[in-house]
């Protein structure tokens, strides 16, 4: 479904006008408030797994529903159905009516329809429109690949997720625009066994894409780099540990950037004071080797939208500049209350939660050094191209993440491969400590889900490669 068949999809399919929208703002108004806002989404979304060659639990679900929201002075109020009738969506009004106490009359007139102002997303036909057969095809071939990669691949498991979500936003403001969003999650996951020791290796990749995904990159290539992954930890060596110098990978090791100060740069933390970034705007937070940017224009990354889940156009927005702190990123509430331009990044899981202030794809822009030149300047030290999990504390900025490809830097050439390293450190501390960056930025290949306030969203993260001076490794010797 195009942007273009999204645009009265509401109408058309549940029988909801503009004369009843007016009314849905009237309604929620009609005790006072400074602004109300109606969020309708219709989502159509699937599951596929093979496990050891057989299709696992697939499932297709399709839900719908609608949240009316009011914002009164710092107040929010809340409600949400998924009965779409006028009744129904009438009752979600007087309840999110009730935060404010001046009861006034108040009529709505909408502004005109809009149409987002950009069109990040493939123009082929989404993979959850295809038939059954062309996604196991892609499935059996991931597995098949798995497989015949070694022979102590053990344990094969491929997912694939797919959604097509149709939203509408309509405020009191005049917002009024519709989006539809595609979205694909592959991922492969491959265990190798030698004697009693078992390891996993995955890779995965998607994005706002069509069709035409898996000709860009093929399902065999995921699966080559995932069993690459198990044999490697299978044979690795235990990593070390203490203080050393760090290089960080392009592409997905920019999690870290994303969990250790991606948070802390989002408005509403700042607002409550709560992040460790809070107040020191126009001040030095990083080295100035580091810009970090959020960018939700980016055609077809996991983490782009045409528009925000409160109807605002994405765009790229410069958090850290040349070390400098310049801003965050703002949903409609906090920008209200802090005077701040809207940034494109108010986002909800789904119409049944409010919309946060949360990134998109959050990155680090490209320095002028090439890889060769920053891993030839490390005596020792340990490089990460590759992340596993990782947890962090916004309110300090401390964090542990885990590798899940590693090996050792001696006397400026990659060497071992390491198994078992993690990286402890704190978000701004480590961003202070950047001594070089490269002109290599990349950005992970699609299955970034981050979550926030019980929701979860899709993003992406990106980074060039990165050189952090005494970093603290954490292995299981020294």
């Amino acid at each position: 479904m195009t942007d273009a068949n999204a645009e009265h999809f509401f109408e058309e399919s549940f029988g909801l006008s503009t004369a009843l929208y007016c009314q849905l703002l009237s309604r929620s108004l009609s005790r006072g408030g400074d602004f109300a806002e109606i969020f309708l989404e219709y989502r159509v979304s699937e599951r596929i797994v093979l496990e050891e060659g057989l299709v696992k639990n697939p499932t297709r679900s399709i839900s719908k529903g609608a949240g009316v929201r009011v914002l009164w002075q710092e107040r929010t109020a809340y409600a949400y159905t998924a009965d779409l009738t006028a009744t129904e969506l009438l009752a979600a009004a007087d309840v999110a009516s009730h935060i404010a106490n001046t009861p006034r009359s108040f009529q709505t007139v909408l502004g005109s329809r809009t149409k987002p102002e950009h069109d990040l997303y493939s123009n082929e036909t989404p993979i959850v429109e295809l038939f059954l057969h062309e996604k196991l095809d892609v499935l059996k071939r991931a597995d098949s690949a798995a497989r015949a990669y070694d022979p102590r691949i053990r344990e094969v498991r491929v997912l694939l997720l797919n959604e097509t979500c149709i939203v509408s936003v309509i405020n009191s403001e005049g917002v009024f625009v519709s989006d539809c969003r595609p979205l694909t999650r592959f991922g492969v996951f491959a265990v190798a066994q030698d004697g009693q020791s078992r390891q996993m290796g995955q890779k995965g990749g998607g994005g706002r894409v069509g069709r035409d995904f898996f000709e860009k990159k093929t399902p065999e290539s995921f699966s080559t780099d995932a069993g690459r992954l198990a044999i490697l930890a299978l044979t690795a060596d235990p990593a070390p540990a203490g203080e050393m110098e760090v290089v960080l990978g392009p592409g997905w090791p920019g999690i870290l950037l994303h969990e250790a100060v991606g948070h802390g740069l989002e408005a509403d933390f700042n607002r409550k004071k709560t992040s460790a970034f809070a107040g020191f705007v126009g001040q030095q937070v990083a080295s100035p080797e580091c810009t970090v940017v959020d960018d939700g224009t980016i055609p077809q990354l996991r983490g782009s939208l045409n528009v925000d889940d409160e109807g605002t156009r994405t765009e790229c927005t410069v958090l850290i500049e040349k070390g400098i702190l310049r801003g965050f990123m703002q949903d409609r509430l906090s920008a209200r209350l802090t005077g701040a331009a809207l940034t494109g990044n108010g986002r909800r899981e789904n119409y049944k939660h409010i919309p946060l202030p949360r990134m998109t794809n959050t990155y680090m822009l490209a320095g002028k050094q090439t890889p060769e030149e920053i891993i030839a300047s490390v005596e020792r030290g340990l490089f990460a191209p590759n992340f596993g999990g990782g947890q962090v504390d916004i309110t300090n900025g401390k964090f542990v993440f885990s590798t899940s490809e590693a090996y050792l830097i001696e006397k400026g050439k990659v060497s071992r491969p390491v198994r078992g390293a993690t990286l402890v450190g704190n978000g701004p501390d480590v961003l202070k400590r950047v001594a070089a960056v490269g002109n290599d930025l990349a950005f992970d290949e699609g299955v970034g889900t981050c979550g926030k306030g019980g929701q979860s969203v899709p993003v992406g993260v990106g980074m060039p490669t990165v050189k952090i001076r005494n970093m603290t490794v954490g292995g299981t010797r020294l």
